[in-house]
This record gives structure tokens, sequence and C-alpha cells, in this order.
């Protein structure tokens, strides 16, 4: 990870605050709450504009929806909007854990055909900034996961994109055989010739 940002003044000190890390993708955060904890429990900010807006990030959620998968290493992905209706969205577990993937698929981007993957979990809180022109997926590492998308755009159907978990050009390093996969993700195009 690249430079944190996180905005520490005496209200974050009280309530907790929030640091926000660059990935070696241009444009994409990891966000790791600092939850202020006492007797009753914790409290932890997961979101807020004037954190975003020093890390150089603009954000306003239009649409927020869940997925929920019943059982461990199901696998969902790799996903994205085709322009003009590309999406820009805030990703958080609310239960579970899940090995999540970010792949690069801009054109004009230095980092062009790479991926990275975090570890995201209710139990961490933590969740990921994923701009535009990237592709998006997943595989529970528990049973029972529920992920929360924070939208900035309405999605529209038919525009949905993808390339399949095991596609040559990208090579992902997947914890474990997925178990479950709907018929669609098992049957994209290789990127290569979807970019042809």
């Amino acid at each position: 990870m690249g430079r944190a940002f996180c905005c520490c003044n005496s209200y974050h000190a009280n309530f907790g605050q929030m640091i926000i890390y660059q990935s070696k993708i241009k444009g994409l955060y990891q966000i790791q709450p600092e939850p202020h904890l006492d007797e009753r429990g914790q409290f932890a900010r997961l979101y807020c504009h004037d954190e975003f807006k020093a890390a150089d990030i603009t954000f306003s959620a239009q649409q927020v929806s869940l997925s929920r998968s019943h059982l461990k290493y199901t696998l969902r992905g790799m996903h994205w909007q085709n322009s003009p209706y590309a999406e820009v969205k805030i990703v958080r577990y609310t239960q579970g854990e899940v090995f999540d993937v970010v792949a690069d698929i801009r054109p004009d981007s230095e980092t062009f055909g790479q991926w990275v993957s975090f570890i995201l979990s209710a139990r961490q809180a933590n969740s990921i900034y994923i701009p535009k022109g990237c592709a998006h997926g997943f595989m529970t590492l528990s049973d029972n996961c529920d992920v929360l998308y924070h939208m900035e755009s309405i999605f529209v159907p038919g525009q949905a994109c993808g390339f399949r978990y095991d596609d040559p050009a990208f090579k992902i390093n997947w914890p474990h055989d997925p178990s479950i996969m709907n018929q669609a993700d098992k049957t994209w195009s290789d990127f290569t010739d979807t970019f042809k």
C-alpha cells in the first residue's frame, strides 16, 4: 500500500477515525477504520466526506445494493459496467470474510492488466474504493457473507461485462478452487477477445 491519509482532529480522536491507503492501482483505495473502544464496545467511522476530500477522492452514493452468498468459496466476478455506465463504488462486507480482487482494465493506465487482492471482513470493517475502469470480483472465505455496495451511479441493466476468474491474461491467484459460481461467470469470453 502507498501513502495513508487520516484526519486526526479531536473529534476523530474521540469518536474513531479512518485511514485511507492508496493501492498500487491508481485511484483504488483501501479504507481502514480506527475504532474508538470503550466498555460498551466500539464505534468506527466508515465514511467521511472531509477525509475522502483530503485524499483527493470525490464520492456521492446514488445507489446501495446488497449481495449475499451462503457458502464458503463462492466466487463472483470478474465484473464491470461498460462506458458510459462505468461505476465508482465502495465495497464493504457486513458479514463474513472474503478474498476481494480488483483488476485494472484501463488501457491508458500504467497498471493496465494488473490486479490486487484484499482480505475484507465484517470483523475488520475495512472496505475498498474502486474507480471506474476496474473489474471486481471476490471469493468468500466463510459461510454467510454479505457485501454492501455503495455506487456513485445508478446501475443500468444490459451493460455488465466480465472475464473469467481463471482468465490467462490476469492469472489471479485465488486462495481456493471455487465451489459455487453462476453460469455467466463460468462462460465470459477471454479478456483479450473482449477488448479487441
